[in-house]
């Protein structure tokens, strides 16, 4: 009979690396978002930091909920290294276009995942990923929302200090 103790991990190695590079894109994703928080901020344009400030932090609990599931299955959780962080930004709408551009790139990235979870019959895995799945519906619904408010109000004059006021109040009700 096996030792079952030996037995490193109940993930397979091509799973537990592709979990390994999602941490590394949610911690850039973290990354990215306190970076648009603060130049939103040196902007004057408190809700868009706050805003942005909280999704840092959602990222990050997202990298968490990785790192930690790896480890609770025996993998080993990489610590990413984050570089290439811009501190400077085109334009207030530029900031909301690459955060969809980023989230839209999150949600391809857990559907590649997803896929290859179920390939390798890896269902327990692929049962975790069903609720990065569902968060990413709200990340991408929110992002086209606060978008749509620069079309709806335009950043010519007080534009852009309206737009800041009104993104607070938008959210997914999930129907």
């Amino acid at each position: 009979m096996k030792d079952l103790l030996k037995l490193r991990s109940s993930l397979a190695e091509e799973i537990e690396n592709i979990l390994n590079a999602q941490v590394k894109i949610e911690a850039h994703s973290s990354a990215l978002y306190l970076a648009m928080s603060a130049w939103c901020d040196d902007q004057g344009l408190d809700n868009s930091s706050k805003f942005f400030a909280k999704q840092s932090d959602e990222e990050r609990e997202h990298m968490l909920k990785l790192f930690n599931y790896i480890n609770d299955r025996g993998g080993r959780a990489i610590s990413p290294e984050i570089t290439n962080i811009p501190v400077d930004f085109e334009s207030f709408r530029g900031v909301f276009e690459q955060t969809l551009e980023q989230e839209m790139f999150v949600t391809e990235q857990f559907n590649n995942m997803a896929d290859k979870c179920m390939k390798a019959k890896d269902y327990v895995t692929f049962n975790f990923l069903q609720w990065f799945l569902a968060e990413q519906v709200e990340e991408e619904y929110v992002a086209r929302r606060i978008l749509e408010l620069f079309d709806v109000i335009g950043e010519e004059g007080t534009g852009r200090w309206e737009i800041d006021k009104h993104l607070v109040k938008v959210a997914y009700d999930g129907e």
